[in-house]
């Protein structure tokens, strides 16, 4: 897997018309995640394969999906050591308001990568 920080065309296309589908879903997981006391950082771990990251919340197919989508946080992320412990400052002041974006991990043949995408207006 390579890691390019360039989100190219194709991705944003799919990921986004697969997003509409799916955002209602993911973004209570997302309040279930954090009211729970499970983290404060939920990651969405998106891929068309298995990558044994997060619980599968979307299935391929269901709601006509392209994509797999798994829900995990920010301390598996460092467990799996996908983010480094030194990393982790980092990537929390990067981590952007999770009632307005979802934190993706989009992991695809060419493209491993985080993005933030707005989840869609009410």
């Amino acid at each position: 897997m390579n890691n390019d920080p360039e989100l190219s065309g194709k991705y944003l296309g799919t990921i986004t018309q697969d997003f509409i589908k799916v955002s209602d879903n993911l973004k209570e997981a997302s309040y279930q995640i954090r009211s729970r006391g499970f983290s404060e950082y939920p990651i969405f771990p998106i891929a068309k394969t298995d990558v044994g990251v997060g619980q599968i919340l979307i299935k391929q197919k269901e709601l006509d999906a392209e994509w797999n989508y798994s829900a995990s946080y920010l301390d598996e992320f460092v467990q799996r050591d996908l983010v480094k412990e030194k990393n982790v400052d980092i990537f929390k002041e990067a981590y952007k308001n999770p009632d307005e974006f979802c934190c993706l991990f989009v992991v695809d043949e060419k493209f491993t990568n985080f993005i933030f995408i707005p989840y869609p207006e009410d």
